[in-house]
């Protein structure tokens, strides 16, 4: 395993993480959805990742239903030690049909985390993510069983992903009022063509000191022209982006990456990467390639013009708050 990429600080505490961090929900079983990579494709990435530096990796208990938490972890720890390895997985969504195997109850939460731990390989995670909010329990509860999990050492840091502002707040205030272990982390979405987290989320976490991570740098390939592909022919999730002001910054990034003599992956990622409001940017590989590209591209400045050039189109849109639904498909004022 190379240690050749910088190791940062994850904000206040202190963990150092690699610069970049690997997505992995492609990862797994494509009997879950299409697109997802089986564990004889996943295995080249993820010695790749090794090779280049990597030692964040994240994953969740809902991708591929757990078997993206054994082919993921399992593998990693076969190559490295555990102790060199920030690994995080995350609870939330459904897994099976059962009344309570969803959402961040007391018993899920404390059933989830078991079986993460026994599916990784593993007697402790890193990061245990809440992929939601949970309007359906009181944050109290789910907070104190979080809090317990810290205590009996099966988890070290506490993270969030993907909710309102006011509800993030929230959560960490009455955490700290009640003397319970706060959150250290937001996972959001954050690229050119979605930047909503700028306006409140990440500045309130600059604020608090609060690690940011962020996923889906190329906008799942409209950034970079992959209309067609194994993703996209079973995500539906991309219906999100396609006005002209969309289709204006793409054209952006790709006449950038001519001109830089790139590709536009590499831009689209730079320019997540080179925001100092991101701690860690999440990246996706489908070959040991790509992992490759999101190393150059992290590396690649981009001057202030030439963010300022990408950005010009943008506007106001809906927020997205839950990662396993688009409310609505276009900008506000678009409909």
């Amino acid at each position: 395993m190379s240690t050749g990429m910088q190791q940062v600080r994850f904000g206040q505490t202190g963990l150092r993480v690699s610069r970049l961090c690997l997505g992995t929900m492609g990862f797994g079983s494509s009997a879950w959805k299409g697109w997802v990579l089986d564990e004889d494709k996943v295995l080249p990435i993820l010695e790749r990742a090794l090779d280049l530096g990597f030692t964040f990796f994240d994953m969740a208990d809902w991708y591929s239903n757990g078997r993206n938490e054994e082919v993921v972890a399992r593998n990693l720890l076969k190559r490295v030690a555990r102790d060199d390895l920030v690994l995080a997985t995350k609870v939330f969504y459904p897994m099976s049909e059962a009344a309570n195997d969803r959402g961040l109850s007391r018993k899920h939460i404390m059933a989830s985390v078991d079986r993460s731990l026994r599916r990784m390989g593993t007697d402790y995670i890193d990061l245990y993510v809440i992929h939601a909010f949970d309007p359906d329990t009181h944050i109290e509860e789910t907070l104190e069983a979080l809090h317990d999990l810290v205590k009996a050492g099966k988890v070290r840091y506490l993270g969030a992903s993907t909710m309102y502002v006011w509800q993030f707040v929230k959560m960490n205030y009455t955490a700290r009022l009640h003397g319970w272990t706060p959150f250290v982390n937001m996972q959001c979405q954050y690229n050119l063509l979605y930047r909503e987290e700028e306006r409140e989320m990440m500045p309130y976490c600059q604020e608090e000191g609060i690690a940011v991570t962020t996923f889906s740098p190329l906008a799942r390939g409209f950034l970079t022209g992959a209309t067609q592909t194994a993703r996209t022919a079973h995500d539906i999730y991309l219906n999100f982006y396609g006005d002209e002001i969309d289709v204006e910054i793409a054209r952006r990034v790709c006449e950038l990456s001519l001109r830089r003599g790139v590709t536009p992956a590499h831009i689209a990622t730079a320019w997540v990467a080179g925001s100092p409001r991101v701690t860690s940017p999440l990246i996706g590989a489908d070959a040991p390639d790509q992992v490759d590209v999101a190393v150059a591209a992290a590396a690649l400045e981009l001057t202030a013009e030439e963010r300022a050039h990408l950005e010009a189109p943008y506007r106001p849109r809906d927020e997205i708050n839950d990662y396993n639904a688009v409310r609505r498909p276009r900008a506000l004022g678009k409909h």
